[in-house]
């Protein structure tokens, strides 16, 4: 990508930057209870609370983490598959807690003004120059300027990036955590630059060189007290559950089956393995890895689970239900797991199985406020029992959670009408009917502009 090309993808991103919420985000119980349990220590350091702080997982193959605005880290699930060990997640995690603690979010957008007035000067100053017909003069003080836009503006970013690495060490120092694995996942980086020794300049990268990085911060990584502290054996296990069974739903089943191979029969690699064989179109063999994991720990809400949802995705929903009732209860009715066990109740087509889903689905939505397709299952369960009105009331919940607000409004008022005033349901619909017209009227002004 030339550098003309590159200023112009950059000043683009600065203004048209997309939204995290336009990548495929995974929703996995065990992964979110991981992530909030071993960032817990570390956003405790940072003085925020672990309670308003969520880590997400993307549905993307690179190696890379982020944050967007508000107390959310977004990690790709191909970060997860390239860490060893669940310290170098935590390292990764500790830095973009950094950025959110240090406010690089805010400053960041602070500093785009800047980047942008430069580039608009630069293009004034060159159709200035091209119009009195100075054609190549004018296309070089544009190109300059946005090269010098640019350059400031990674120059800016790669002092954020520096001082969030300074950050993650004294959070995870703090956390009684080793910053060990910080240092071998900036290793892994540095190796991958290697790769393309003498094509990458410095000066033109958003972070500093991993080298340079692992420079910079090894001294007090090895000074602090918790340098030599022992991983947690437990939450080893589960970052290795993890990304055997995330391997298994995003990786192709023919290379899951290479990492994971029958030869090894580790509760992980038969994680792995069950929905890889699923995926695959074997359905003996994934029952089989699945029974192997209940058999190992049939107290385990998420072997329980994993077993539910291959029966009931193989079109086997009553098989499903004993499974998926376990995981449910043993997991004290996790939302996400919850909204599973619903679906499978709704699957059945049996009328008898309707009323529990509803009582399942309701806790399930009232625990989650980020789960549209829980609503959708609530909203089919009664539709199911001839309840139009409530019905609407969780298509308007769906709506104005996926960012629909006319089809919200539209829900919302149908669900007002035919649900008794001033009960708990009907206030809601009344909020929804509010806020959802509001947003409503604002997006019409947008298109109008």
């Amino acid at each position: 990508m030339t550098r003309s090309r590159l200023a112009a993808v950059l000043i683009g991103a600065l203004v048209w930057a997309q939204p995290a919420t336009a990548q495929s985000i995974l929703r996995d119980a065990e992964t979110e209870a991981m992530f909030a349990d071993m960032s817990a220590g570390v956003v405790k350091a940072a003085g925020l609370n672990p309670r308003d702080m969520k880590v997400v997982l993307v549905n993307d193959d690179s190696i890379n983490a982020f944050v967007v605005g508000g107390q959310v880290v977004y990690i790709h699930s191909g970060l997860i598959q390239a860490a060893d060990n669940a310290g170098e997640v935590q390292g990764v995690i500790a830095h973009e807690v950094g950025h959110i603690a240090d406010g690089h979010v805010i400053s960041g957008e602070a500093a785009q003004k800047p980047a942008m007035a430069m580039t608009i000067l630069s293009m004034v100053l060159g159709l200035g120059a091209m119009a009195a017909g100075a054609g190549m003069a004018g296309a070089g003080i544009m190109g300059l300027g946005q090269s010098a836009a640019m350059g400031n503006y990674l120059a800016f970013n790669r002092v954020q990036e520096a001082t969030a690495d300074a950050s993650a060490i004294r959070y995870l120092a703090t956390a009684g955590l080793s910053g060990r694995g910080m240092l071998s996942f900036f290793r892994k980086l540095q190796k991958q630059e290697m790769r393309y020794r003498g094509q990458i300049d410095p000066f033109m990268q958003s972070h500093p060189l991993s080298g340079e990085r692992i420079a910079n911060l090894t001294g007090d990584v090895e000074a602090s007290p918790a340098y030599n502290a022992k991983p947690d054996p437990a939450l080893e296990e589960r970052f290795r559950r993890v990304k055997a069974k995330l391997a298994g739903y995003v990786l192709p089943a023919e290379q899951t089956l290479r990492q994971y191979p029958l030869t090894d029969r580790s509760l992980p690699a038969h994680y792995a393995r069950a929905y890889a064989y699923h995926k695959a179109g074997y359905p003996d063999k994934a029952d089989a890895e699945a029974d192997a994991l209940v058999a190992a720990r049939p107290d385990d809400p998420y072997f329980q689970e994993i077993k539910g949802q291959i029966l009931l995705e193989a079109g086997r929903p009553r098989e499903a239900l004993v499974p998926l009732r376990l995981a449910t209860e043993g997991s004290r009715q996790n939302p996400l797991i919850a909204t599973t066990f619903g679906h499978a109740l709704i699957a059945t087509e049996d009328k008898a199985n309707v009323p529990e889903a509803i009582r399942v689905l309701r806790v399930a939505t009232q625990r989650d406020d980020d789960n549209p397709w829980a609503w959708m299952q609530l909203g089919t369960a009664y539709e199911l029992t001839g309840d139009e009105p409530r019905a609407a009331l969780a298509t308007a919940e769906r709506a104005s959670m996926t960012g629909d607000p006319r089809t919200a409004v539209v829900a919302a008022k149908f669900a007002m009408a035919g649900i008794p005033a001033n009960t708990p349901d009907w206030i809601r619909a009344q909020d929804i009917a509010m806020t959802s017209g509001d947003a409503a009227a604002a997006d019409k002004k947008r298109r109008k502009r």
